[in-house]
């Protein structure tokens, strides 16, 4: 049983998925009275009276509160730029009705491949939760191709064998001579594959060299009984099936290196910074703790006191893995 205080229960607290500055808002109703804010920040939700603009204050802030666009003005807002940016429709973005919309039917916009495309980030639901009463499962470490992902997975499995571990993968390609099913891969039918696919049990899954290969959700599942923590390297989409309660998802990004001597400049670092730039713009508000990759050695320490440190102490967890 997971024991949530009376006092968590009667208030509201969000983390905020973007950032937020009421100096360069041009819609909000006095700019002082506004309240700044970055993606991950925990907010304490005073009043939702007003459908457009919110009443909030930052988590151990002092003062009084102020003002934060609601969850719905930030979904509309959101909306109209990635509709603006893919042009696939035209539309008056004002939702304060200055002028008129120019398309039918908004409902109709949520079944847009824009809409498809895009999460619409705002604020998520947290609560405050001894660590005691829960326990991240799941090592999600999300960064660009060729950052050090895989060599930091291995790093830790091979450290701490007892305490981690990768699920074993499933391939349709056949097993050579010295490979034993279960060990390095789980062996299978094209045929099973597919079906087990199109039973949604498989977490990612590919094709390479005309073989298949994918990471079932029962081998994370087994680790867990284990009563391991499973190490993921995955792609960032993987977090659609990942962040719920039973996998109960820690997500570390592993973020590029610096380059501070031109000296050391190539275009494969820059290729490593771009990516890695574009996965935090898409994929920031899932993070929960970032690792600047200057030194893997430094790197895995980092990981591993970030780790000991959230299996003692409370955690902002989203309201939804809780009840």
């Amino acid at each position: 049983m997971r024991l949530i205080s009376n006092e968590c229960l009667s208030q509201i607290f969000v983390r905020a998925q973007f950032d937020y500055d009421p100096l360069e808002d041009e819609h909000i109703p006095c700019a002082q009275a506004g309240i700044a804010f970055k993606t991950g920040d925990i907010l304490q939700i005073i009043s939702k009276d007003d459908h457009h603009w919110w009443q909030a204050r930052k988590d151990n802030a002092a003062g009084s509160a102020g003002l934060i666009p609601s969850s719905e003005l930030q979904e509309w807002r959101a909306a109209c730029m990635a509709m603006k940016k893919n042009k696939q429709e035209q539309v008056n973005c004002s939702i304060f009705g200055r002028k008129k919309k120019q398309y039918k039917d908004k409902y109709l916009a949520k079944h847009n491949a824009v809409f498809d495309q895009l999460d619409l980030v705002t604020y998520e639901e947290v609560v405050k939760v001894p660590h005691e009463a829960f326990q991240r499962k799941t090592l999600v470490l999300l960064g660009a191709h060729g950052v050090g992902r895989r060599h930091i997975k291995n790093a830790i499995i091979s450290k701490h064998p007892d305490k981690y571990a990768y699920p074993i993968p499933h391939t349709t390609r056949p097993p050579r001579n010295d490979e034993e099913n279960g060990r390095n891969y789980y062996f299978v039918s094209h045929d099973e594959m597919m079906a087990d696919i199109s039973a949604n049990e498989y977490l990612e899954y590919g094709t390479h060299e005309e073989a298949m290969y994918g990471t079932k959700l029962e081998t994370i599942r087994k680790i867990h009984e284990e009563g391991k923590m499973a190490i993921l390297d995955v792609e960032p989409q993987a977090l659609k099936i990942l962040r719920t309660a039973e996998f109960a998802p820690y997500v570390v990004f592993i973020a590029a290196p610096v380059v501070q001597n031109m000296n050391d400049y190539d275009g494969s670092l820059e290729r490593l910074g771009r990516e890695s730039d574009l996965l935090k713009q898409s994929y920031g508000h899932f993070f929960d703790f970032t690792i600047v990759n200057d030194d893997i050695e430094d790197t895995i320490g980092q990981l591993e006191a970030a780790i000991e440190r959230i299996q003692k102490t409370p955690q902002w967890t989203p309201v939804r893995w809780v009840y």
